[in-house]
């Protein structure tokens, strides 16, 4: 994890989006990830992007994740999700992720839409915590990395957590081959 200072993400709320907070106040002892397993480090906000971030925080771009909202719309219905890739490659947003939506075209949500809907800041959009109704697709990699970096829902810090609790979290899906080599 590079040179992050991690603490339980729990003890520390104040690093972490409304949405986000609200999720790990409330993580199932049940389930298969514990909470205390979800860690989170304050970063500088000029270094949220992924490039950056890893640069400066000596983090692999193999074990930092990316989440991206993508949209699409099928009889006047825009549907959402949520794509989460590691930052080595690139959601295959037209080909696989239009499928999965059913939709006759996909893109990246507009960023003012993507953090309206969210209730995070852009640049930290994270999978835990996203509206309900939004599938949360995985790229198998991802859930393959013991430990991956990801947003926080806010642009100051990052969560580290094993990659599978990614595929773990309700209305996930794990799909093979979600993104291609960047």
């Amino acid at each position: 994890m590079g040179t992050l200072k991690t603490e339980p993400a729990r003890a520390r709320l104040d690093l972490l989006a409304p949405p986000v907070a609200a999720v790990v106040q409330a993580w199932p002892g049940e389930a298969p990830v514990d909470v205390d397993d979800v860690l989170v480090a304050p970063i500088d906000a000029e270094l949220a992007d992924t490039a950056a971030f890893c640069e400066a925080y000596q983090v692999g771009l193999e074990e930092s994740a990316n989440c991206v909202v993508v949209a699409g719309k099928r009889g006047g219905e825009t549907r959402y999700a949520a794509c989460v890739v590691l930052a080595t490659t690139r959601a295959d947003v037209n080909g696989v992720v239009r499928k999965l939506l059913d939709v006759r075209k996909a893109s990246f949500a507009p960023m003012a839409e993507a953090v309206e809907l969210s209730g995070m800041e852009y640049g930290g959009i994270t999978p835990i915590g996203l509206p309900a109704d939004w599938p949360i697709l995985v790229d198998s990699r991802v859930i393959a990395t013991p430990h991956v970096i990801i947003g926080s829902g806010v642009r100051h810090s990052k969560i580290a957590l094993p990659g599978p609790a990614l595929g773990a979290l309700p209305g996930a899906r794990v799909v093979e081959d979600l993104a291609k080599p960047a």
